[in-house]
């Protein structure tokens, strides 16, 4: 079975406004200190807690997990780690793919975010996003590409069922995921092309690079790739889950995807050669009606009802998920999702019962936000 591990980025918010906090050191101390002196469970050792791109961010990492059990305990495990730490220093964490409410963020200084601040200007002072990102494990680079050859045209629905950024700075975006829009101002995020091996992945990242608009590879933000660091296919197209239930039929899908694709290379299935930039409307549709109104249906690429499109998902990793054990459990949580809906609704439930200048009921909503983060 292959091992799969998430990054999560959290929203760190101040305890009583509700707004951005910029405490992302002090959480990350007080965590490592906590850490040093009470380590890890076994089961957790191998993940961390550490800086993003703004103070307002910490961004977790679950070590690799072969099962859905394990990854959720491993999530909730790192998430309630940060959550202490945050409140020692005045702050709560918030799994949300943007900011609800307005407020001041920094970036974090350091030579590579100095120079990428150099180069983007106020785009990158504006890039507050939080987003969830699945490892699954493959062989070596020649299944990793041929992986990610098949599962192009599959990755915007895990957006669907991951969108959690319908409020950005105060604002009602009408968007389920606003957090996608923002992603695509890089000039290097959307997806890949069709490239069918390892060289003409590499070349192609090469010639990104050769461009000098990314400042190095790990800017190629493409909807998935190649990990740098780790032998797996990385999935970076999900907003951060408000409820950890959520992550792990994410996670669970990406791996089927993973598992689904690989088997259709060994077997000689062609990948389907579908434009990128039929892709990249079919991320548009989802990161704007989630699962409340239509998405893109991947084997045809005409716009269906997101309960029949979920449907093929699920029937196009069928296999993969029985064999992983996964299928009773993410069948359930598509259910679950299509009848309540994503953190996108729960949020709008919050926020829009609260009038847009009474502060102490949207500090509220946010402190609510938190407390479903947190798994209550």
């Amino acid at each position: 079975m292959r091992s799969m591990g998430v990054e999560e980025e959290l929203l760190l918010v101040d305890a009583g406004s509700g707004r951005p906090h910029n405490v992302a050191a002090e959480v990350i101390r007080v965590a490592t200190a906590r850490d040093a002196r009470d380590p890890a469970p076994s089961d957790d050792r191998g993940g961390s807690i550490g800086h993003e791109l703004h103070k307002t961010q910490v961004e977790t990492d679950t070590p690799p997990a072969a099962t859905l059990a394990e990854l959720d305990a491993s999530l909730r495990a790192w998430r309630e780690r940060a959550r202490s730490a945050a409140l020692e220093v005045g702050a709560r964490v918030v799994a949300t793919g943007t900011s609800p409410l307005r407020g001041t963020t920094r970036v974090e200084r350091s030579e590579r975010y100095d120079a990428m601040a150099q180069r983007y200007g106020l785009m990158l002072a504006e890039q507050l996003v939080c987003g969830c990102h699945v490892h699954v494990d493959v062989a070596d680079d020649e299944e990793g590409v041929a992986v990610l050859d098949r599962i192009r045209s599959w990755v915007p629905l895990l957006l669907a069922i991951s969108a959690n950024s319908p409020w950005a700075q105060s604002v009602d975006t009408a968007y389920e995921s606003y957090r996608w829009p923002m992603q695509m101002r890089w000039p290097s995020a959307g997806p890949l092309p069709l490239l069918g091996s390892p060289e003409a992945y590499h070349r192609h990242v090469e010639a990104m690079l050769a461009t000098g608009v990314p400042i190095d590879e790990a800017m190629v933000y493409s909807d998935a790739r190649l990990s740098a660091a780790h032998p797996t296919v990385e999935v970076r197209t999900a907003d951060v889950c408000l409820d950890v239930r959520d992550t792990v039929v994410v996670a669970s899908l990406a791996r089927a995807l993973v598992e689904t694709a690989a088997r259709d290379w060994s077997e000689g299935v062609e990948a389907p050669d579908v434009p990128a930039e039929i892709i990249r409307l079919a991320s548009w549709k989802a990161g704007r009606y989630g699962l409340t109104g239509e998405l893109v249906h991947p084997p045809t690429g005409t716009s269906r009802p997101a309960a029949d499109v979920l449907g093929s998902l699920l029937d196009h990793v069928g296999d993969a998920l029985r064999d992983a054990g996964d299928h009773d459990h993410v069948s359930a949580g598509i259910e679950r999702l299509l009848a309540d809906g994503t953190g996108a609704r729960r949020q709008r439930e919050l926020l829009e019962a609260v009038e847009p200048d009474d502060d102490e009921g949207l500090a509220r909503a946010v402190v609510r936000l938190s407390r479903i983060t947190a798994g209550e």
